[in-house]
């Protein structure tokens, strides 16, 4: 695609006219010039409207089905099925997408992720049989990364200009924060406001509408690239990114049982009306760092910025464990999510330099795959400290779980170095 290239080249050209450093109006312009090049603000929204989905289907299945009488255990398991389905089978779609491109491939997995929700609520609805719920849960795994297609189309247009692309990840990193707060609020809203299915409804019409808008915008869809010798596989062969995914995976347990602690913590101090607050303002923090990381020129090797992220957040981390009330644990959360979305945005990057074009898509979604494992064990995890050694003692989790990402990068360190250029 010359357009791409040629558009890269004026953005790369533009980039080496801009301001000396320390001038923030140039840096902050960043933000407007990945937008320059036609088509991006589209596929970018319809992005955002196809992403709102994941954050709202496994609160939505929890909601749905404790509304129509099912027990807390049942509900978490066919949400526990849905998010683990979907961690398998989100990189086997992406890898599909890779060989043969996106439209090709999105659209026939979202029309069966929205049959298979269709049919959990007509199994809810109706009073299936159990097994029932876990099939069609499973089979609702099949949705596609959105995440990361949108952000392979960003590396395809800003390709030639890595402080944009960098500016790309760091935007979609914010957003991803944005829809990790909307989502579950609208989909507990729909379910306990309007009917128990309105939720997990509502995702699938958004996942429907937004992978047809991003779907149909042709302009910007990477092309189909030539597999690499090794590509008879999973991109997990690909040299250190077998290590960046278990990095995540620890990374996903500290935020997860940050959540799940959280929760606790609340409740034990009689306000857990205030746990989703204190969860925002964990998720502000991440979302304003992301914002602030993406208007910077990136110094130094990227590994080098990946591995001060994580000790960051393993250091940031640590004062949760000590909070003494409410106000105290909410300016904590805050700091403690400073480093989050730093480091989801490095690791990003690093896959960009790790991965062939022609596997990007899938090496992208591994990550997200390992983010998603880390949750569900942070959920564990977490849940069987509170329950042994009480709520104040949840905060463990996410300390231990910050400090084993940082020791697997420290140990992976070299061999990320020889894997990808500095």
């Amino acid at each position: 695609m010359r357009e791409n290239g040629g558009r890269g080249n004026r953005t790369g050209s533009a980039e080496r006219r801009s301001a000396p450093d320390g001038a923030w109006s140039p840096m902050l312009s960043d933000y407007r010039r990945i937008f320059s090049p036609a088509g991006t603000l589209l596929f970018s929204g319809a992005g955002f409207i196809a992403r709102l989905p994941l954050s709202m289907i496994g609160v939505g299945i929890i909601t749905m089905l404790s509304q129509l009488g099912g027990d807390y255990a049942l509900a978490g398991s066919v949400s526990a099925t849905q998010a683990l389905a979907g961690a398998a089978i989100g990189p086997q779609i992406s890898r599909l997408v890779d060989r043969h491109g996106q439209r090709r491939v999105v659209l026939p997995a979202t029309a069966v992720t929205v049959a298979a929700i269709g049919a959990l609520l007509l199994c809810a609805r109706y009073s299936a049989p159990y097994w029932t719920l876990y099939v069609a849960a499973a089979v609702a795994g099949c949705m596609p990364s959105m995440g990361a297609l949108v952000r392979s189309r960003w590396a395809e247009v800003h390709r030639e200009s890595p402080r944009l692309l960098h500016t790309a990840y760091s935007l979609e990193s914010v957003l991803d924060e944005v829809i990790y707060v909307v989502g579950p609020v609208l989909a507990i809203g729909l379910s306990t406001g309007v009917s128990a299915e309105a939720g997990p409804l509502a995702a699938a019409v958004l996942l429907a509408v937004g992978v047809l808008l991003f779907a149909v915008q042709r302009r910007t869809e990477p092309p189909v690239r030539p597999q690499p010798q090794h590509a008879g596989g999973s991109a997990l062969r690909i040299p250190g990114l077998g290590l960046l995914v278990l990095t995540v995976t620890s990374v996903g347990a500290a935020y997860g049982s940050v959540e799940v602690a959280t929760v606790a913590y609340a409740g034990a101090h009689d306000h857990k009306a205030l746990s989703g607050l204190l969860l925002g303002v964990y998720a502000l923090g991440s979302g304003l760092a992301g914002a602030a990381f993406g208007a910077i020129r990136p110094r130094g090797s990227i590994t080098r910025r990946l591995l001060v992220s994580v000790c960051v957040m393993a250091v940031t981390m640590t004062p949760l464990l000590f909070a003494p009330n409410l106000a105290a644990l909410a300016a904590m959360l805050f700091v403690a999510g400073v480093a989050l979305a730093p480091t989801l945005i490095t690791t990003m990057g690093m896959v960009g330099q790790l991965a062939p074009s022609g596997q990007l898509t899938e090496s992208f979604t591994w990550i997200v795959s390992g983010l998603s494992v880390g949750v569900a064990l942070g959920y564990a995890a977490s849940g069987w400290v509170i329950d042994v050694a009480g709520a104040p003692a949840g905060y463990r989790v996410p300390c231990a779980a910050a400090l084993l990402a940082a020791v697997t990068l420290l140990l992976a360190l070299p061999r990320l170095n020889r894997a990808g250029p500095g």
